[in-house]
Protein backbone atom coordinates (compact mmCIF):
# COMPACT_ATOMS: atom_id res chain seq x y z
CA UNK A 1 0.00 0.00 0.00
CA UNK A 2 1.69 3.28 -0.85
CA UNK A 3 1.30 6.33 1.81
CA UNK A 4 -0.49 8.87 1.32
CA UNK A 5 0.90 12.72 1.24
CA UNK A 6 -1.55 15.26 1.76
CA UNK A 7 -1.12 18.97 2.63
CA UNK A 8 -1.04 20.30 6.42
CA UNK A 9 -2.46 23.71 7.09
CA UNK A 10 -1.84 25.81 10.31
CA UNK A 11 -4.61 28.45 10.78
CA UNK A 12 -4.76 30.84 13.35
CA UNK A 13 -7.93 29.31 14.57
CA UNK A 14 -9.77 29.94 11.45
CA UNK A 15 -9.92 27.28 9.68
CA UNK A 16 -13.21 26.43 9.51
CA UNK A 17 -13.61 30.18 7.62
CA UNK A 18 -10.56 29.12 5.52
CA UNK A 19 -12.03 25.40 4.59
CA UNK A 20 -15.69 27.09 3.94
CA UNK A 21 -13.98 30.07 1.62
CA UNK A 22 -11.84 27.62 -0.40
CA UNK A 23 -14.46 25.37 -1.36
CA UNK A 24 -16.83 28.40 -2.18
CA UNK A 25 -14.01 29.04 -4.97
CA UNK A 26 -12.89 25.97 -6.77
CA UNK A 27 -15.58 23.48 -8.45
CA UNK A 28 -15.56 19.80 -7.30
CA UNK A 29 -14.85 20.58 -3.95
CA UNK A 30 -16.18 19.59 -0.61
CA UNK A 31 -15.71 19.50 3.00
CA UNK A 32 -14.78 16.11 4.76
CA UNK A 33 -15.34 16.95 8.35
CA UNK A 34 -14.06 20.17 10.18
CA UNK A 35 -14.36 20.58 14.25
CA UNK A 36 -13.09 23.17 16.73
CA UNK A 37 -9.36 21.57 16.30
CA UNK A 38 -8.84 20.42 13.03
CA UNK A 39 -10.92 19.59 9.71
CA UNK A 40 -10.46 18.14 5.97
CA UNK A 41 -11.33 19.25 2.70
CA UNK A 42 -11.13 18.34 -0.92
CA UNK A 43 -10.05 20.76 -3.51
CA UNK A 44 -10.55 19.20 -7.46
CA UNK A 45 -9.48 15.83 -6.15
CA UNK A 46 -6.83 17.34 -3.53
CA UNK A 47 -6.78 16.35 -0.02
CA UNK A 48 -6.16 18.97 2.41
CA UNK A 49 -5.97 18.78 6.13
CA UNK A 50 -6.68 22.24 8.47
CA UNK A 51 -5.94 22.67 12.16
CA UNK A 52 -6.91 25.72 14.20
CA UNK A 53 -3.56 26.07 16.34
CA UNK A 54 -2.99 29.76 16.88
CA UNK A 55 -0.56 32.53 16.18
CA UNK A 56 2.77 31.06 16.30
CA UNK A 57 3.18 30.13 12.67
CA UNK A 58 2.60 31.90 9.63
CA UNK A 59 2.41 30.67 5.49
CA UNK A 60 5.20 32.47 3.45
CA UNK A 61 6.16 31.74 -0.28
CA UNK A 62 8.11 29.17 0.37
CA UNK A 63 4.66 27.04 0.01
CA UNK A 64 2.09 27.53 -2.54
CA UNK A 65 -0.21 25.99 -4.61
CA UNK A 66 -0.25 26.07 -8.66
CA UNK A 67 -3.24 26.61 -10.24
CA UNK A 68 -2.87 25.54 -13.98
CA UNK A 69 -5.78 27.67 -15.91
CA UNK A 70 -7.05 27.17 -19.26
CA UNK A 71 -7.26 30.34 -20.17
CA UNK A 72 -7.65 34.60 -19.59
CA UNK A 73 -11.08 33.43 -17.99
CA UNK A 74 -10.05 31.59 -15.26
CA UNK A 75 -6.82 33.35 -14.53
CA UNK A 76 -9.59 36.18 -13.75
CA UNK A 77 -11.95 34.08 -12.13
CA UNK A 78 -9.34 32.63 -9.26
CA UNK A 79 -7.31 36.18 -9.65
CA UNK A 80 -10.38 37.59 -8.33
CA UNK A 81 -11.76 35.47 -5.35
CA UNK A 82 -8.17 34.53 -3.89
CA UNK A 83 -7.59 38.37 -3.57
CA UNK A 84 -10.74 39.35 -2.47
CA UNK A 85 -11.26 40.52 0.91
CA UNK A 86 -7.71 41.18 2.07
CA UNK A 87 -5.55 39.34 0.00
CA UNK A 88 -2.53 40.46 -2.20
CA UNK A 89 -0.71 40.73 -5.53
CA UNK A 90 2.05 40.02 -6.34
CA UNK A 91 4.29 39.57 -9.00
CA UNK A 92 4.28 36.82 -12.18
CA UNK A 93 1.08 35.02 -11.29
CA UNK A 94 1.69 34.70 -7.95
CA UNK A 95 -0.76 36.01 -5.12
CA UNK A 96 -1.75 35.72 -1.02
CA UNK A 97 -4.99 35.00 -0.55
CA UNK A 98 -6.66 36.91 2.97
CA UNK A 99 -5.11 34.14 5.16
CA UNK A 100 -1.67 34.35 3.80
CA UNK A 101 -1.16 31.56 1.60
CA UNK A 102 0.16 32.07 -1.49
CA UNK A 103 -1.43 30.96 -4.87
CA UNK A 104 -0.08 30.68 -8.19
CA UNK A 105 -2.41 31.56 -10.89
CA UNK A 106 -0.62 30.61 -14.32
CA UNK A 107 -2.48 30.07 -17.49
CA UNK A 108 -1.30 26.94 -20.00
CA UNK A 109 -0.28 29.81 -22.52
CA UNK A 110 2.57 30.61 -19.96
CA UNK A 111 4.63 27.25 -20.74
CA UNK A 112 3.85 27.36 -24.12
CA UNK A 113 5.31 30.73 -24.93
CA UNK A 114 8.24 30.10 -22.42
CA UNK A 115 9.15 26.87 -23.96
CA UNK A 116 8.91 28.61 -27.75
CA UNK A 117 11.64 26.88 -29.83
CA UNK A 118 12.34 30.63 -31.17
CA UNK A 119 14.61 31.97 -27.83
CA UNK A 120 14.04 35.38 -28.77
CA UNK A 121 10.08 34.60 -28.88
CA UNK A 122 10.35 32.90 -25.51
CA UNK A 123 12.25 35.38 -23.88
CA UNK A 124 10.23 38.61 -24.84
CA UNK A 125 7.12 36.79 -23.37
CA UNK A 126 9.74 36.39 -20.27
CA UNK A 127 10.35 39.65 -20.09
CA UNK A 128 6.77 40.45 -20.45
CA UNK A 129 6.12 38.19 -17.66
CA UNK A 130 8.37 39.77 -15.34
CA UNK A 131 6.31 42.98 -15.78
CA UNK A 132 2.73 41.36 -14.20
CA UNK A 133 1.15 40.78 -11.50
CA UNK A 134 -1.62 39.10 -12.79
CA UNK A 135 -0.53 37.13 -16.04
CA UNK A 136 -2.31 38.83 -18.87
CA UNK A 137 -2.33 35.83 -21.89
CA UNK A 138 -2.96 38.48 -24.63
CA UNK A 139 0.12 41.07 -23.49
CA UNK A 140 2.38 37.63 -23.50
CA UNK A 141 1.24 36.58 -26.34
CA UNK A 142 1.34 40.48 -28.05
CA UNK A 143 4.97 40.38 -26.48
CA UNK A 144 6.16 37.08 -28.01
CA UNK A 145 5.02 38.37 -31.45
CA UNK A 146 7.28 41.49 -30.83
CA UNK A 147 4.84 43.90 -30.84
Amino acid sequence: MMPTITPFLWFDNNAEEAVTYYTSIFPDSKVGFINKVTGSFTLQGQNFMVLNAGPQFKFNEAISFFVSCEDQKEVDFYWSRLTADGGSESRCGWLKDKFGLSWQIVPKALSRLLGDKDPARANRAMQAMLKMQKIDVAELERAAEGN
